[in-house]
Order: C-alpha cells, then sequence, then structure tokens
C-alpha cells in the first residue's frame, strides 16, 4: 500500500473509532453538567430518573455499546487548516469511517434518501453523513466535531423570520414555545440551540453550531449571554424536569449563536438536543497523530 494510502486508512480507522468513542461514552463537559443537575433535583421521581440516565451510561461503557438506540445521522463539523495535508481525502474518510462503524459500534442504520423512500442500510446516503467545512488559514491542523442528530431532539425544531420592529423580545416566546411544544418529547433535559441571524438558512446552521458548543460557554456578546441566562431561567421557571415529567430544569443549557442580521429582517432557528448529547471533538496534527479535547485521558 502506497504511503498516500497507507494515511487514508490511519484516518478512516481512526475516525471510525472515534464515533465508536463518542455514540458509547458522553464527553467530560455534558458528564459534568448532568451529574450537576442531578444533584439540584429534589424529588423523588427526578432522582430516580436520574439514577435510571447514570445506570444506563454504565452500561453502554460496560457493554461497549451505544448510549441511546437512536445513533441518529451522522453530522461532521470541520475547521480545515489550509495546510492540513489530508484535505483531499477527508470526506470520503468521513463517509467511508460511517459505513464501517454502522456494522462495528453498531450505529442503527437511519438514513433513507429523500425521494426513493428506501434505508440505504449504511447511513451513507444522499449528502449524509452532513459536512459543514470552516476555512482556517495557515493551519496544518483539522478539527472534526462529530455530532449524532437523532430524530427525538430534530423534529421540535422550528425558524422564524421576524419583522426588525418585533425587537429581540420576540424571540424569547418563540423559543420557549418550541421547548415546551414536542421539546418534552425530546428526552429532556435539553440542550437548546438558538442561531440569531438574517434569514432561515443562516439562523438554522447557527443554531446546530449552538448545540455543538461546549457546555459552560457564553455567548461573547454581553447582551447575548444575558439572553441567554434569561431564557434558561424562563425555561427552567415552567416546572419541567428529565422525561418532560415535573421537576426544577427542562434545559442543561442555551446557547446562542448570533450573525449580522439584515436592516429589515431578524431570523431565529432553535434546534435541540437530547440528554445524551452525543457530540465529541478530535484534532489532528499534519501527521494525524490526534488528541481529544472533550474525552480526558482517553485514547482511541
Amino acid at each position: 500500500m502506497s504511503n498516500e494510502g497507507n494515511a487514508k486508512e490511519k484516518f478512516i480507522t481512526t475516525i471510525e473509532k472515534f464515533i465508536a468513542l463518542s455514540a458509547v461514552r458522553l464527553s467530560d463537559d455534558v458528564m459534568a453538567r448532568l451529574e450537576e443537575m442531578r444533584k439540584a433535583e429534589d424529588t423523588p421521581l427526578q432522582k430516580s430518573l436520574y439514577d435510571s440516565y447514570f445506570k444506563n451510561f454504565e452500561m453502554a461503557i460496560k457493554l461497549n455499546r451505544p448510549c441511546c438506540q437512536d445513533t441518529g445521522l451522522l453530522q461532521f463539523y470541520i475547521k480545515a487548516g489550509t495546510a492540513f495535508p489530508h484535505l483531499d481525502i477527508t470526506a470520503e474518510s468521513l463517509t467511508e469511517a460511517v459505513r464501517r462503524a454502522t456494522v462495528s459500534v453498531p450505529l442503527r442504520p437511519n438514513a433513507v434518501n429523500y425521494f426513493d423512500e428506501k434505508n440505504t442500510g449504511d447511513n451513507v446516503a444522499e449528502r449524509s453523513p452532513w459536512i459543514d467545512w470552516e476555512i482556517v488559514p495557515s493551519s496544518q491542523d483539522m478539527e472534526i466535531t462529530v455530532y449524532f442528530s437523532g430524530a427525538g431532539c430534530s423534529l421540535p425544531g422550528q425558524a422564524k423570520v421576524f419583522k426588525p420592529s418585533d425587537g429581540l423580545e420576540a424571540i424569547i416566546p418563540f423559543v420557549t414555545d418550541a421547548v415546551c411544544g414536542l421539546g418534552i418529547n425530546a428526552c429532556p433535559p435539553l440542550l437548546v440551540g438558538i442561531g440569531l441571524g438574517h434569514n432561515i438558512e443562516n439562523a438554522a446552521s447557527l443554531s446546530k453550531k449552538a448545540c455543538i458548543r461546549l457546555l459552560g460557554t457564553k455567548h461573547p456578546h454581553p447582551k447575548g449571554a444575558e439572553m441567554e441566562e434569561r431564557i434558561t431561567s424562563a425555561l427552567n421557571s415552567f416546572g419541567i424536569g428529565a422525561q418532560g415529567l415535573r421537576g426544577n430544569q427542562i434545559v442543561m443549557g442555551v446557547h446562542i449563536e448570533s450573525s449580522a442580521r439584515h436592516i429589515a429582517t431578524r431570523a431565529c432557528a432553535v434546534n435541540l438536543s437530547c440528554y445524551t448529547l452525543r457530540r465529541g471533538i478530535i484534532r489532528f496534527k499534519s501527521d494525524l497523530s490526534y488528541e481529544l479535547p472533550t474525552y480526558r485521558g482517553i485514547s482511541l
């Protein structure tokens, strides 16, 4: 096998193993946040639900099986250095890694081509896995975030373009309605990703990127950070907890990502993740050595 072939096989194998890790084990920030929430709930029902959650995590690791039966569709968010030497093989390597992981992990086959209405059986289909690219100038590294987009947390997704005169205040009831509607069926506690921009597609893309942001981080603008806190307080005041039953906390985080808007529009989109927020980050060097910033002390 040529050097190029060796590099491609190494890349595919590493990504396949990383998909397996992220399907089985939640990242450090998610586990830490769920542990905080577990301690904050004070009713026997909620304590029992959180005990079940953590028992599930424990058994997933022990049996080396995904921590949720809906392993979703795979989405990759890439920050690609312009000098990363393996750009040409990245997309095909990710696709092959998904195909292999469907068997080896195993992942539930979920990909159905839209107009064929036929499950492909290997999670590789029309524009699946989904790959989102950001270019990082003068870098030899590549950072890949994998996200498992399940159905339960995708169903409540909504987007709307408001008139600018509606103001920022229009965002809060729009978000709370989305979360407290179908959101209670998306296995709370939820991570609420909000995208604010100028049109539907721009806001929707930002709302998913808000979902993959590390828990505990805040919007860089003070008003954005304040809105995250206000929406968190508003949602938690409804008295909904784990699994949509009575409790103190329906959200484990509210994240906002924003862009400039047109003077005549104010767009908002909402994406949710369930409590099994399967999002992991892997960073590759040019020689395909890697680090796992969301999994301390773990190697593939």
